[in-house]
């Protein structure tokens, strides 16, 4: 029987109790507050869920990941990173952002970006936990993606495009700015072929979740319950290079 999260505090079952099929499950219930998903993602933890569903909790098993060195930027890309005309900012739109993955994709029914997830992410925008990569063209946002910092780790949650290429530019300079500047891993939660292209792997849960208790000791986070204290989690240097148009070797 799947867990039922009724505690008033983020205590989450042992991810190595995840199910197989469907790959992950882990437990249901539980909230979206800035508490429970920092303890969440710090974990090795993620929500997904339909309108029509309780909060679901996973962990899969393998977990796709990029280091940042080992994206790989064709030529067709650094073509247009060089020549595309792209403006690239952070946090300037993210609200827009988060709208505009949450908007179905071609032939699908519906999204799983509901509003209960886009108001929790707000929030976490808010504490400046989650951000957003913005891709513009001629003055207009075609593309991007957004997740969470936390120290040397990011925790993708989607991306779009509106015009070729745009996502992969906005992974492009994220990959960047962490490859120089103490970045090591971005989360990329399930295996996609797009991704895999772009030079993300799989590893074992044990190993991911190994990374995250390397990277991100408990000591470095402030996960205070209190109501009227907010949450913090370490800093990511990386995060003011995101935007520099500074790439000589583009």
């Amino acid at each position: 029987m799947l867990p039922w999260l009724s505690s008033p505090q983020p205590i989450f079952p042992s991810t190595d109790l995840a199910l197989d099929s469907p790959n992950g499950l882990l437990a249901a219930g539980g909230e979206l507050s800035p508490h429970w998903l920092i303890h969440a993602y710090r974990k090795g933890i993620f929500p997904w869920y339909s309108d029509d569903e309780p909060i679901l909790w996973w962990s899969p098993n393998p977990r796709m990941v990029l280091q940042p060195e080992q994206f790989k930027r064709r030529r067709s890309l650094v073509k247009r990173l060089r020549h595309g005309g792209f403006i690239v900012t952070l946090d300037q739109q993210f609200e827009n952002i988060v709208k505009a993955c949450a908007a179905p994709r071609l032939g699908e029914p519906g999204t799983w970006i509901n509003q209960d997830m886009r108001d929790a992410y707000q929030r976490l925008h808010e504490l400046g936990i989650a951000h957003s990569i913005e891709v513009h063209l001629e003055g207009q946002l075609v593309g991007g993606l957004y997740g969470l910092a936390m120290g040397p780790v990011f925790f993708g949650e989607s991306m779009f495009s509106r015009v070729p290429d745009a996502s992969k530019v906005a992974l492009a300079h994220l990959a960047h700015a962490m490859q120089h500047h103490e970045g090591k891993l971005i989360d990329c939660q399930m295996h996609t072929p797009h991704l895999a292209s772009l030079g993300a792997t799989t590893v074992a849960r044990k190993t991911f979740i190994n990374y995250l208790e390397k990277w991100l000791p408990n000591k470095a986070f402030n996960l205070t319950n209190m109501i009227n204290e907010a949450p913090t989690v370490p800093g990511s240097p990386w995060l003011g290079a995101i935007a520099s148009t500074n790439h000589p070797e583009w």
